[in-house]
């Protein structure tokens, strides 16, 4: 901290404004007289100041604030403004008397808020300071109103004077001294005696020695003591004098004024007590580098007491601190006159790490500083622990990306493949990945390197290493046993040992890898692959948290191929189940009918869903779409039941869409089928004019019934679309078999295309039907004029989402032009 002013400066009032800083966590503190010639104290904790401000970052705003409080009398609070975001606050400084002497403020080169209890704080210290400017001193002037103004200005510091006379030893007071001294104001003089008398008994050799020397010289006498007062109080009083000499040039009187200090050194001892009661460890070094002043938190943290430090050099007792940062920057702040903060370990005995902060003054050297070690032994740890999460986290996301290219695709063999994109470089410089077939043979499916350039070189040892390795190799041990196979060291060596070839052992000794694992692909109790990771000399081998990871991420893709190879099997087996109970369509010369089956993403290729297209006897197409509810093997045995009994009630009867409805519903009651289930019936059959001539060459007449199924669309020829909605929504099959079937019919021209689909073409879990069927029908516009299966691909590519929980079945039926036969 660095103290600039006109001229010297006493320490209580250097320390006073120092403390003012350092207590309200500023960086600039001032003195403001009210006028000249006084000069302002301006202390700063990083450089020296200049007097006025104009050098030091926000001197001018410090100054100018402190201005306005002396004139004000007030608090002045608030943000300097400029740049930098400066803060000040300043109080008055006011004499005993009210006289306004000036302004103490504070200065914060950062952004912050001064509030109550900073106000409060340096209103105290501006108390404690008020006395020292209303101090002064030297001769009275000779001009009359110079003289007034000089008694005005000594009343106002309530300073009183003494005489005397050498040669009677009798001493004279004026009032205020003897207010001082607590003399009863009528006696004026006295005898030394009177004054002796009241001075505190320890004080009174070294006043004795004063005025003995000043006598003696016929100099200036100076002395600072305590009065004990006739009423028991005590006061410290400063006093100075000048011995005039007699015609004979011997002392003959002294003339001298005094004045009460008590609260100089009661703001001197406040000062103390912050320094002592603060949690920072303080000491000062005169110029010397000799303690002057160690606080008690100072005394713990450096291991030594008072009386073992102050005058003592610190470099003699702590010398490990020569050389280190502690003289270096010690020595820096001095030499520039600029604050320093930094962090040091000293060594045995202190053993710890501190957190410094020191200033220059006039006087030397001020230090604060903390021991820091628990905090840098935190730090310490927490980057330690963040290393950990970020290997952690590394990990995890490996597995995460694992996972997702596992479950990405059905193909399983494929993301196993791609393993090796994940592994590395994060648990291994190299890799090579291997299934086991169906044969139960060894395949290698994928491989990975670091180092691009290298990835030939590991596929040519993928190439030729199966057919080359002996019944030893780590991969047939991890084979056999089913654990991982660990080679910590010289994996080259292993490797060559149990490799017949030497083309494949010339390439193992070019990739060099230092340290392997074999990690088995397990799934149910069997092994269905393996995973290899190789290290170089670069790299250290496996931690028990790598191949911890490694393990987890070959059982993840393990279970994942397993999972697919069942699910394979499954799917198989369901495809031919789906083929028996959905046969192909016919195909009438005057139609062409296509159809589309598309089951749930999350079941096996059976479902309640199902398609129709049949001939009647009586000539007409039956077209059958329906959804019998539920999605898994007992919906689609159910269904197989409805579509049978429906074949057989239309090909019995007479074919009519209502009827079968009516009679599908009879056959489900009577035998106890308990389900239900929605379709739509249509019959299409060549239109014909009421007297037996044809409607039109081509026309068709469409003939339908729906028991509680989304409505089919109709294409017109011009690329017109609509939902074709009855008046009347009958209920589904196998609620009421007494239920009243409505059929509706319809003239299609040539060239027009029908379509009957399943509900979970149009619905979704945040998508009602009737949205779904807008949906359709914009769909359908958009397709106009495609041929009927790209018509058909299309509409299930743009409807139907990826995952669809429901499974979709479409029946697409297209009347051909003319007299166009299929």
């Amino acid at each position: 901290m660095s103290t600039s002013t006109s001229a010297a400066v006493d320490p209580v009032t250097r320390r006073a404004v120092g403390a003012a800083v350092h207590l309200l966590g500023a960086d600039a503190g001032r003195l403001e007289p009210l006028a000249p010639p006084a000069a302002p104290v301006v202390v700063t904790g990083d450089a020296p100041g200049v007097v006025g401000g104009g050098a030091h970052r926000g001197g001018d705003e410090l100054g100018e604030a402190c201005a306005r409080a002396a004139r004000s009398g007030a608090v002045v609070r608030g943000a300097a403004g400029g740049p930098e975001g400066t803060a000040v606050l300043a109080v008055p400084l006011t004499g005993r008397d009210g006289t306004a002497l000036g302004a103490l403020g504070v200065l914060a080169a950062a952004p912050r808020t001064f509030d109550e209890d900073d106000a409060a704080v340096l209103v105290r210290l501006a108390q404690d300071l008020a006395t020292h400017l209303e101090l002064a001193g030297g001769p009275a002037p000779e001009d009359p109103a110079d003289q007034l103004r000089w008694q005005l200005a000594v009343d106002a510091a309530r300073i009183g004077s003494f005489d005397w006379d050498l040669a009677t030893g009798e001493l004279t007071w004026d009032d205020r001294l003897r207010e001082l001294f607590g003399f009863p104001r009528a006696r004026f003089t006295g005898p030394l005696e009177e004054f002796t008398r009241v001075l505190h008994p320890d004080d009174l050799p070294r006043v004795q020695e004063a005025l003995r020397t000043a006598i003696e010289a016929c100099g200036d006498y100076e002395a600072e003591y305590r009065v004990v007062r006739p009423s028991g109080d005590v006061r410290w009083v400063k006093a100075r004098g000048t011995v005039l000499a007699g015609p004979g040039g011997r002392a003959a009187r002294m003339l001298g004024a005094a004045y009460d200090t008590t609260t100089d050194r009661e703001s001197d001892a406040r000062v103390t007590r912050v320094l002592e009661t603060m949690s920072s460890a303080f000491f000062s070094l005169d110029r010397d580098w000799r303690f002057t002043y160690v606080n008690t938190h100072a005394e713990k943290l450096l291991g030594r007491s008072r009386t073992e430090l102050l005058g003592r050099d610190v470099w003699e007792l702590f010398p490990d601190a020569l050389g280190a940062r502690f003289e270096t920057q010690y020595r820096a702040a001095v030499a520039t006159g600029q604050a320093v903060e930094f962090e040091e370990h000293y060594p045995e005995p202190l053993n710890a790490w501190y957190e410094v902060r020191a200033w220059p003054t006039p006087d030397g050297l001020s230090v604060y500083f903390h021991d820091v070690t628990g905090r840098r032994a935190a730090v310490e740890e927490a980057e330690r622990a963040s290393a950990a999460t970020a290997q952690a986290a590394e990990r995890l996301r490996v597995l995460v990306g694992v996972s997702e290219d596992l479950s990405e695709t059905l193909d399983a063999e494929e993301g196993v493949a791609r393993l090796g994109q994940h592994l590395v470089p994060t648990l291994a410089d190299w890799c090579v990945v291997t299934l086991l077939d169906e044969h139960g043979d060894f395949r290698d499916v994928g491989a990975a390197h670091v180092d691009p350039a290298r990835l030939p070189l590991v596929r040519e040892y993928q190439e030729h290493r199966l057919p080359a390795l002996d019944a030893g190799a780590p991969l047939h041990r991890a084979r056999a046993t089913g654990r991982n196979v660990v080679v910590q060291a010289d994996a080259a060596g292993e490797l060559c040992r149990h490799l017949g070839d030497e083309r494949t052992r010339r390439v193992v000794r070019e990739l060099a890898p230092e340290s392997m694992v074999v990690l088995p692909l397990r799934a149910r109790g069997r092994i269905v692959g393996a995973t290899t990771l190789f290290r170089g000399a670069h790299r250290p081998a496996f931690s028990a948290d790598d191949l911890l990871t490694a393990t987890e991420i070959a059982d993840r893709a393990g279970l994942a191929l397993d999972n697919a190879r069942l699910y394979g099997a499954q799917q198989r087996i369901a495809e031919g189940l789906q083929r028996s109970l959905l046969t192909a369509p016919v195909h009438p010369g005057h139609l062409r009918v296509a159809v589309r089956y598309q089951p749930a993403a999350q079941a096996a290729q059976v479902g309640g869903d199902w398609y129709d297209a049949f001939p009647h006897p009586c000539g007409s197409t039956l077209v059958v779409i329906g959804d019998v509810m539920g999605h898994d093997v007992d919906a689609a045995a159910a269904m197989s039941q409805v579509r049978n009994l429906l074949r057989g009630v239309a090909v019995t009867g007479s074919g009519a869409p209502g009827e079968v409805l009516r009679g599908l519903d009879a056959a489900m009651a009577t035998l106890g089928l308990v389900t239900t289930a929605t379709a739509v019936v249509a019959a299409i059959e060549p239109a014909g004019a009421p007297d037996g001539a044809p409607a039109g060459e081509g026309a068709a007449l469409l003939r339908w019934a729906n028991a509680g199924h989304p409505p089919p669309v109709l294409l017109a020829p011009d690329g017109a679309v609509r939902a074709l909605e009855g008046p009347v929504h009958d209920l589904l099959l196998g609620i009421d078999a007494e239920q009243v079937r409505h059929e509706r019919e319809l003239l299609l021209e040539p060239g027009s295309t029908l379509l009957l689909y399943t509900d979970g073409l149009v619905e979704r879990r945040d998508q009602p039907v009737d949205v779904g069927v807008h949906r359709l029908v914009a769909a359908v516009a958009d397709l106009a004029g495609a041929d009927l299966d790209e018509l058909c691909d299309a509409v299930l590519e743009r409807l139907v989402p990826r995952g669809a929980e429901d499974d979709v079945a479409l029946v697409a039926v297209h009347v051909r032009s003319g007299s166009a036969t299929g």
